[in-house]
Formats: C-alpha cells, structure tokens, sequence
C-alpha cells in the first residue's frame, strides 16, 4: 500500500500541472463511472488545490467540489508526458497541455462536496498527518494513549486514527532509528520513545515526498538474516507477522528493546 510520502510525493507532482488551472480534458473511462458524470460536473472548474492527508488525497474545485482518493493495495497515480497515452484500465483521466494526470486502479475514487469532505467518518476520524508543516504531537499522544495499551507500538504506528500517513515500511525504519522493540506494548513506549519514532520516520518521508525515492532509507526492512547495520554480524535482522493484519515486521532483537 502506498504510504504518506508517497501520496505527497504525487500530490506535488499533480499540483505542478494543474493547480490553477481548468483541465482541458477530463474523462473517466473506467464503466463505473458511466453514470457519475464527472465530465459534465466538472467542466469549466479550475482545479484550486490539491493537497493529501495521510494516504488520502485531495483534488479540489472551483464550486466546492472534491475529487477523494485512497489508493489501498492496487492504486497508483501518474504524470505523463505527451508522448505516452493512459493506460486503458485508467480510471481518471485529467489532461492539461501536454501532461495527463492519470489515476489507476484506485479503490477509493469519488467526487464529493467540500462539506462531505468535512464530516465524513472516515476522512474526520484521521489522526495528524505525520507531514504535515507542522506535527501536532499532543494530539498524535492524546490518540495513542486512548488505544489499547497491549498493542504492540509496531502495530499501534498503522492506525490512521492516530498518526496519518506511517505504513508498514515507515514503522519498521522509524522503530529501528529510535533503537524501540516494535513488539513493545504502546502502553510500555514512553511520549519520548514514541515521538522519536515518529521524528525518525517524519525526516525520512518529508525527503521521499520530494523525490518518490524510499529506496535509500531502508535499512532493515526487507532485510530478514542479514547483520544489523548498527550491531553488525554479532545480530541478525528478524521477521515475523505482528498483530491481526500479520504485516511483515522487521527488527534487531539486540538493539531494539
């Protein structure tokens, strides 16, 4: 699943298209769409924003309409250049000049009123966004201490509900940077602890969400047997499936405690 950075990372490159502007063309080829008509609702409207929250993200426009999308697993958004058409399973089509904004396979894709998208359950419930210009961390701590205390600090850093944006990869690099046992019960991870984890992942992806590039950050993840790179070959790094979504988590039992 996409994480925060990389929905930011496609929010900026979107933004540099069509912020300010009506798009040439909008289509939306995908038949679920045959009787929404997008097309029609939207012509004339200039795109005013496009921002993203978390794993959401938002194009909005004039009239107080919004384009929501969430990509879950199979989703993906796409800036292309003239010379290369969409893809015929697109399900959205935006066209400005020479670029096409295209999104693919995205489970979540609707048009809603700006209001709508104020008082939706799932879009309001959302904790703080860990790139957001500024973190709000009391509010980030008043969410995690309202969760279950046993949860693992590992699986508690995915809940949306309280921090935005943090997916599995994120979790498992921000727990090895802060030297935190992902298996360590929330209720047993100091506000300290647990906002150095997420200070460690939020430096990272704010970097990823200008470039697309996660590669370099991983140290560990994905990296099951292989020496750690703080202990070297004295510690091996493990892998096990934590919590109800069994998602793939990845730790030094030496120097994470």
């Amino acid at each position: 699943m996409p994480e925060g950075d990389t929905i930011h990372y496609a929010a900026n490159r979107i933004r540099a298209v069509l912020a300010g502007h009506v798009p040439d063309e909008l289509r939306t080829p995908h038949p679920r769409f045959d009787r929404a008509r997008w097309a029609e609702r939207l012509a004339g409207r200039a795109v005013t924003a496009v921002d993203a929250h978390g794993k959401h993200l938002f194009l909005r426009f004039e009239g107080e309409l919004t384009v929501h999308s969430h990509l879950r697993m199979t989703g993906s958004w796409r800036v292309l250049e003239a010379a290369r058409r969409p893809s015929p399973a697109a399900w959205l089509v935006l066209r400005r000049g020479a670029r096409t904004v295209v999104q693919l396979n995205g489970p979540v894709l609707e048009l809603m009123t700006e209001s709508r998208t104020r008082f939706d359950q799932r879009l309001s419930r959302l904790g703080p966004d860990v790139l957001a210009p500024e973190l709000d961390a009391e509010r980030f701590l008043r969410r995690l201490r309202e969760d279950d205390p046993t949860r693992p600090i590992g699986d508690a850093l995915l809940d949306q509900r309280t921090i935005a944006g943090i997916g599995n990869l994120w979790k498992v690099e921000g727990c090895f940077e802060a030297g935190v046992d992902p298996w360590r019960p929330a209720g047993r991870v100091s506000d300290a602890e647990a906002l150095a984890i997420v200070e460690a992942c939020r430096v990272r992806m704010q970097r990823s969400a200008l470039d697309g590039n996660q590669t370099r950050f991983r140290r560990v993840y994905g990296r099951a047997g292989r020496p750690c790179p703080r202990c070297g070959p004295a510690s091996r790094i493990e892998v096990r499936g934590q919590w109800d979504d069994n998602r793939s988590t990845y730790w030094c039992p030496s120097c994470q405690t």
